[in-house]
């Protein structure tokens, strides 16, 4: 036991060094990465820079999208979709058309908090806005899943929703439009119009696309499947 002191010093240094080196790397890997236009070009240095006038990706999400991103987070939305495209190699995500390429670290950067997610119950949304454009698909498939998405397993969100008597009002421009013979279609005189939770959560949602490039990850397929580049 003479030495323990000594023992116990140098495994704490050692524990503490490997954490520290983990960070440092990290930090270094990720931590450092910013803004990127598509693709890059040579400067007169010979470094790889971003092309001037270019577009930055990842763009920020802004505004609404923000307030839409709490209401995701609040509402356990993380709780069973992922935002996540895992390569071809190890899995068909792209094959079942999620996305038309993988994700990579430089796709979160702008994020406060990444909503990776580890449990796919639903479909990964990462690049929902590409696959389904129409607010008005959004909203209905808030409101009652089973209208876009018969067997879904998803629950129904009606709180995010008001009832509107018409009264004398011929119609609302924002009320829900559903499918022609819906058994969801609310009684004669009633239109149902999402709240500002409901416009805020839907725009987040129309705003997760990864539809550009990154120089690390290129599109790979196109809406018909085919090589686009």
């Amino acid at each position: 036991m003479k030495y323990f002191s000594i023992l116990f010093l140098g495994i704490f240094l050692v524990l503490v060094s490997s954490f520290l080196g983990l960070i440092i790397a990290s930090q270094n890997q990720i931590g450092s990465l910013k803004q990127s236009t598509e693709s890059l070009e040579l400067n007169d240095a010979g470094q790889l820079v971003n092309i001037e006038g270019d577009t930055l990706y990842p763009i920020e999400h802004s505004g609404i999208a923000k307030q839409g991103f709490q209401e995701y987070v609040s509402l356990g939305c993380a709780q069973c979709h992922t935002q996540q495209i895992r390569r071809e190699e190890i899995s068909n995500d792209i094959e079942r058309g999620l996305s038309t390429r993988f994700t990579v670290p430089r796709d979160y950067i702008m994020q406060d908090k990444t909503l990776i997610g580890s449990i796919r119950l639903g479909p990964d949304l990462i690049d929902i806005a590409s696959r389904k454009k129409s607010k008005d698909w959004h909203y209905l498939h808030l409101y009652n899943p089973q209208i876009t998405s018969p067997g879904s397993i998803m629950p129904s969100f009606p709180f995010l929703f008001e009832y509107i008597d018409l009264d004398n009002i011929d119609r609302i421009e924002n009320a829900l439009k559903f499918p022609e013979g819906s058994a969801y279609v609310p009684k004669d005189g009633i239109a149902i119009i999402p709240t500002r939770r409901a416009e805020a959560l839907v725009e987040y949602l129309l705003n997760l696309s990864i539809d550009y490039d990154l120089p690390e990850t290129i599109i790979i397929k196109n809406e018909t499947g085919k090589s686009k580049h």
